[in-house]
């Protein structure tokens, strides 16, 4: 994924957290934060340690990012999200496959209006 569509500072999530509203599935949560100016729309992952070892955590990742940039062309344009994976995330993925996730990111943006 492009450095434009990324949050990378700290401060960036937390306005995110603090600002931003929030909808949750069983194995998501997205954060949205409307931004001031048109720009591209910016994500940010948290996997946390509930979820697995590294190894799984950075899979995980991967794996979120690549479902992400497959529907980047959907995302409104001046928004800043962070997606974050929930335990049981990586064991479904794996049981279900990678059209599923990209089916459960669908789910969460709909449901945060998006």
């Amino acid at each position: 994924m492009q450095r434009r569509h990324r949050l990378s500072r700290s401060r960036d999530f937390d306005a995110v957290y603090r600002h931003g509203r929030s909808v949750s599935t069983r194995f998501l949560v997205l954060y949205s934060f409307a931004r001031d100016d048109d720009g591209p729309p910016r994500i940010g992952f948290a996997v946390p340690r509930g979820t697995g070892g590294a190894v799984v955590r950075n899979r995980v990742k991967r794996q979120l990012r690549e479902a992400w940039r497959a529907r980047l062309a959907e995302i409104p344009a001046g928004r800043d999200y962070v997606l974050i994976a929930r335990p049981g995330l990586a064991e479904a993925v794996e049981a279900r496959g990678f059209d599923w996730l990209g089916e459960r990111i669908g789910e969460v943006l709909g449901k945060a209006g998006s």
